[in-house]
């Protein structure tokens, strides 16, 4: 169980964070960009459900991903499989998947590609969006030098592919998707 009596402690102020287990690491270290990263996506997911209101179905989802954010970065805040507590499991990339089909079966047929705008919810799930790829980059990164749970990553790229259906599913509700129009400006 996790306790935080004492939020100021210093022990940062030097440049280090300490990792879950203990580990002393640079504050610019590639997994703590990656976790850092996750949060940062979290925090932006938090913003989404600022707009989504009434809809109910989707907050409860937003909800449950926030979570499985946590779980991400106490993931990936563990070098090594065995020293973690708490693992991220292909389960959760298969509920995202589900939802995915849900959402895109009720959705048009994509003839362009989407540009990250629309109402509030939308525009706020396609920053979010972008965030879960970024952090998605830094785990691939990471991996590449030390070991990290596969099911992160699979979990990452599932999310940011969710976020995109779902900002067309909140836009549906608010007059359609804001599309690319290639070329639009030229000879303006």
């Amino acid at each position: 169980m996790v306790k935080l009596d004492v939020i100021t402690t210093r022990g940062g102020d030097g440049g280090e964070t300490s990792l879950g287990d203990g580990t002393r690491l640079r504050k610019d270290a590639l997994r703590v960009e990656a976790y850092g990263t996750v949060d940062e996506a979290n925090a932006a997911l938090g913003l989404v459900r600022l707009h989504t209101g009434a809809d109910v179905a989707v907050d409860a989802m937003l909800s449950r991903i926030q979570n499985e954010l946590f779980d991400v970065g106490a993931d990936l805040c563990v070098p090594g499989e065995a020293g973690a507590r708490l693992r991220v499991a292909d389960t959760q990339s298969l509920r995202l998947e589900a939802e995915i089909a849900t959402m895109n079966a009720a959705l048009p047929p994509l003839r362009s590609f989407v540009l990250p705008a629309g109402c509030p919810a939308a525009a706020h799930a396609h920053l979010a969006r972008t965030i879960v790829r970024r952090a998605e980059r830094l785990a691939v990164a990471l991996a590449a030098q030390e070991e990290v749970n596969a099911a992160v990553i699979r979990y990452l790229n599932r999310l940011s592919d969710h976020l995109f259906v779902l900002s067309r599913h909140l836009n549906a509700a608010a007059g359609g998707d804001v599309v690319w129009v290639p070329g639009a400006t030229r000879g303006r």
